[in-house]
């Protein structure tokens, strides 16, 4: 391996590491209720989207705006993650996208709630080295108050809002489990 290569493989390792801390540093600061630390994990033209236009906005300043609001009625929360995939772009080292699994304990209203989401993120290093999400979308499989929880996963319409309820954005949407649904049907 020449050193060029080394150096690669090397800012490769270094960069997931600096995501992996990038996707810590969003729960922790939606769990602080720490404005300015959230906006700043976000790339000044970020893109943030839900497939439920729950969460929608675009741009550093509306994505602060967007969570300012959902902050004046969540309460507390606790967010925590779980698996992390990071794809390092072949083209470009300062791109890369990924796959986070997450959970969620949250008081919107003051209703502890529950909720299970996967974020499909890319992500960008701008010049000063630091990596922000250039793009998130959240995608819930449930977000249910605890006292629904026993029967959340029974039900396609298993994201609360208030007092109404939606259809979940996975596992239905997914094309592999509508391919699964079509060729083997489903067992209840």
């Amino acid at each position: 391996m020449d050193e060029a290569e080394l150096v690669r493989r090397l800012d490769e390792l270094e960069s997931r590491e600096a995501i992996r801390e990038l996707i810590t540093a969003y729960g922790i600061a939606n769990d602080d209720h720490d404005v300015p630390r959230l906006a700043d994990l976000f790339t000044e033209d970020a893109e943030f989207s839900a497939p439920n236009s729950n969460m929608v906005a675009n741009g550093r300043a509306a994505i602060e705006a967007m969570y300012i609001n959902t902050f004046k009625t969540r309460g507390p929360s606790f967010h925590w993650t779980h698996d992390v995939t990071i794809t390092m772009s072949q083209t470009d080292p300062d791109h890369a996208t990924g796959l986070v699994l997450s959970h969620a304990e949250t008081c919107p209203n003051g209703v502890a709630s529950i909720a299970a989401m996967r974020y499909n993120d890319e992500y960008r290093r701008a010049a000063d080295g630091i990596w922000r999400f250039a793009k998130r979308e959240i995608l819930f499989l449930y977000y249910a108050p605890v006292s629904e929880f026993n029967n959340v996963l029974n039900q396609t319409d298993r994201v609360y809002r208030g007092n109404d309820k939606f259809p979940a954005d996975i596992p239905e949407n997914l094309e592999t489990w509508q391919s699964f649904a079509k060729q083997y049907g489903e067992d209840k």
